[in-house]
Parts: structure tokens; sequence; C-alpha cells
């Protein structure tokens, strides 16, 4: 009984793997950034990233929880002079026999979404990653970089401390990607306020 089991738990693994898995080429032929504005915050969404894919699929798929690193730069001209940066850390589990995922943002504004498909769990993602529009006027031009890459359990105990995500480590990270590691990121600009398209607030917390 146990034998059979686990042969129809590695079949039932491998067929979900072989569906799952046909995003990822068009992970890697994504679109551009796509940016719009609440009134507060600023969201960014980029509809032909699909990041729960290859690697980080086949890992969950083998019931590990598997964590990314976002930052979200506004650069206030095109020689990257950065005006905010704000990290964030995406924990993605997957229920085997539900076929559904689970992610959290951990933090003092802790949100999940719990028993999601992949499409929902990144557009989920999406929608909660954010950052303040505070201090931009208007008419001002500026870029923005969106950045997301895994890392392993190693990696994530010297980024994250009792004060939350060290940004000079996050710096690093990002600057020296290691060999397993996936990394996408999309870029948009110059953009000004004013021309941007308002999305309704309330999608995520202000950073």
């Amino acid at each position: 009984m146990a034998r059979f089991a686990r042969e129809n738990e590695i079949s039932r693994r491998s067929w979900l793997w072989a569906g799952l898995a046909l995003p990822l080429l068009r992970a890697r032929a994504a679109g551009p950034l796509d940016v719009t504005f609440d009134g507060d915050n600023l969201h960014v969404s980029a509809p032909g990233l699909h990041f729960l894919t290859g690697k980080p699929l086949e890992r969950l798929m083998n019931a590990d929880t598997v964590t990314f690193i976002s930052q979200i730069t506004l650069f206030s001209d095109d020689r990257g002079t950065i005006f905010r940066r704000i990290p964030e850390r995406l924990v993605v589990s997957y229920d085997l026999w539900e076929e559904k995922f689970s992610v959290i943002i951990p933090g003092e504004f802790r949100r999940s979404a719990i028993n999601v498909s992949a499409t929902q769990a990144e557009m989920w993602c999406m929608d909660n990653l954010v950052i303040s529009a505070l201090g931009l006027a208007p008419q001002r031009p500026f870029w923005v970089r969106f950045e997301l890459r895994t890392t392993d359990h190693r990696e994530l105990a010297s980024l994250v401390g009792d004060s939350g995500i060290s940004l000079s480590r996050l710096i690093d990270i990002f600057s020296h990607p290691q060999g397993e590691d996936l990394y996408w990121t999309r870029s948009a600009g110059p953009l000004r306020l004013r021309d941007l398209p308002r999305t309704p607030s309330g999608r995520g917390r202000i950073g």
C-alpha cells in the first residue's frame, strides 16, 4: 500500500511538472514593465513574466519552499541616480494534492494568498509589490526597475535579520548572482506621474 502511494505520488508529480513547466520559454521572452499610479504608490506589472516555472517549480514539486527576493528601484535620471528602493521577500509553497500555491510576504505588513493557481499567485505577487511615489513631482521624469531572483536558505540567513532585509547585502546579492540563481528584470522610463494610468488604491502597502 505504501509503495503504491509512493509510486502514485511520483507519477502525479511528474505529470504536473510536465504541464506546469511549459511557460518557461515565455518567461524568458516576457514583455516590458507596465507602471500605474494609485495616487500614493506606483504599481508594476509584467504580464508576460512567469517565474513559477523551471527550477523554482521543480523545487516546489519536491515539497521545498522557494523564497524569491524582489526589489523595485526608482531612479531620478537615466544615469542611475537612486531616488528610492523597496525590497521584499516572497515565500512560495505548493500543495501537491490540492494542486494549489500559497504565497507569504513576511514583515511588518504581512500579506498572504492561500490555495491559488500559478497565474493567480504571480498576479498577486505583482499586485503586492509597490513603491511609494512620495516626493515625486507630477511633471518630473523618473525611471523604474523591477528585479526578482531566487535565493537559497543559506543566502537568506545572511540577508534577513531582526531589522528586516539588509539593503547592503541585497545590493551585493543582485550584483553577484550565483550559478544556480534565476534572475528576472524589467525596466521602464522615462515616466511622469501625470501621464500614468490610474489604478484603484488599496493594492498592496505603501513602501
